[in-house]
């Protein structure tokens, strides 16, 4: 098996998590409860800052900076993607089809395997992934403006005064724009 060396403590990095069979749930107030406290107490033992995130019904984005000389963003994944499907699958959220290779590894038919992840070089590639993380509803066609979307930091960024409230709306958007991020 190959070794990923991750030489980047401290850096930010942009992730995209895609649910099992792309099921549809993450939107679902007993999902983004158990997102959050899953998030929350995965904090408590290996803290991480999000920088930007957005849930969609199939998949998330977010952008995390990690605390200096700390580069294991892999086991808070792990720990967070296992604390969510405990808690969804306890409260009655269903779970897509399990082959036999994840019954073998214990692992239940909630999240895909495999996981995007992207370290953020610089400022700007900082600026355009963020951009990503909020213009990804308008993308997928769910808005006709990011303002519309309530599962996102994008409004935490308005009220910092990093983005106008009418950032990101169809008749603005280039999808070319954004095609090499994901």
């Amino acid at each position: 098996m190959r070794k990923y060396v991750r030489s980047h403590s401290g850096s930010l990095y942009f992730f995209t998590h895609v649910t099992h069979e792309r099921a549809p749930f993450l939107t679902t107030p007993l999902a983004r409860q158990a997102l959050r406290n899953a998030f929350q107490k995965t904090r408590v033992a290996w803290p991480f800052d999000v920088v930007a995130i957005v849930l969609l019904p199939d998949h998330l984005h977010c952008i995390w900076q990690l605390p200096s000389r700390d580069a294991d963003y892999s086991k808070r994944w792990h720990l967070i993607k296992a604390r969510f499907s405990r808690a969804w699958l306890a409260s009655g959220g269903e779970e897509g089809t399990r082959n036999k290779s994840r019954m073998l590894r214990h692992e239940r038919g909630v999240w895909q395997r495999r996981y995007y992840e992207h370290t953020c070089r610089d400022l700007a590639d900082l600026k355009r992934c963020v951009d990503y993380v909020h213009v990804n509803p308008l993308k997928h066609g769910l808005v006709k403006s990011v303002q519309d979307w309530p599962w996102s930091s994008f409004h935490r960024y308005v009220r910092l005064g990093e983005y106008s409230s009418d950032w990101g709306n169809a008749d603005h958007w280039q999808r070319d724009e954004w095609s090499d991020v994901e």
